[in-house]
């Protein structure tokens, strides 16, 4: 802040500087300031104002590079996030248009107002190869800047290519229609196997984890003991006893 500042006043400073001696020159021939020369005298200090004004408005909303670079990255990590949705071999260094529609609906750069679907339809045809169906992080880059003065109307590109990346930056894919696990009194009754009786209620152990085939189909018991005799398996330690 105190940089700009000071370019700011400098300016001024040089231009203030330049009037001055301009004066003593003319007081020293003997000349009268004409119309144009105070023409150009306020010209000058309005010079002067415009830039430290543009000063202080860079203080007072900066954008460093060292921001704007961190917003790219992370924003390229979510690029290749929304890059693999649904596609278990994708790569994530290309992202189709259904997937870019996804991230713009997903990250909000699709506000219904001033960015449409049609709108960011209309922008990947535009940035993508002719013949190609995908996008590269590269033409993603320039399908952000056609939509960043679009997205943040009355900021320029440069203003609005990073508020842009921010609403991307760290998110991914919403599950949006992924069936979640009922939670209700009835579903929990059904469920307790603790309540099941009858063939239903073999299927499971005392924990309550299934069987499997054990608990479906009934197995022939070919071990050569009688049927819930409680020593079974017990021979070969009383064989060891004796």
């Amino acid at each position: 802040m105190e940089r700009a500042l000071g370019v700011a006043d400098a300016a001024m400073s040089y231009v203030s500087e330049g009037i001055q001696i301009e004066r003593e020159e003319m007081r020293a021939t003997g000349e009268e300031e004409t119309a144009e020369e105070e023409k150009e005298e306020e010209e000058n200090n309005r010079l002067g104002l415009h830039l430290q004004s543009v000063a202080y408005s860079r203080t007072q909303h900066p954008i460093s590079m060292a921001e704007s670079s961190a917003s790219v990255s992370e924003a390229e990590v979510s690029f290749k996030k929304f890059a693999v949705h649904g596609d278990p071999k994708a790569t994530g260094k290309e992202m189709n248009g259904k997937n870019f529609a996804k991230l713009c609906k997903d990250c909000r750069v699709i506000d219904g107002k001033n960015v449409t679907a049609t709108d960011v339809d209309i922008v990947f045809t535009k940035v993508k190869a002719k013949a190609a169906r995908v996008i590269t992080f590269e033409q993603f880059n320039q399908a952000m800047a056609e939509l960043a003065p679009k997205r943040f109307r009355g900021k320029d590109q440069q203003e609005a290519l990073p508020l842009l990346y921010g609403l991307i930056a760290g998110k991914g894919p919403a599950n949006v229609g992924v069936t979640k696990v009922a939670k209700a009194a009835a579903v929990d009754r059904l469920t307790d196997s603790a309540k099941y009786t009858g063939s239903h209620k073999e299927r499971f152990d005392e924990s309550g984890k299934g069987k499997g085939k054990a608990g479906r189909e009934e197995c022939p018991d070919t071990s050569g003991y009688v049927g819930s005799y409680k020593g079974q398996g017990s021979y070969d330690d009383k064989v060891k006893e004796a």
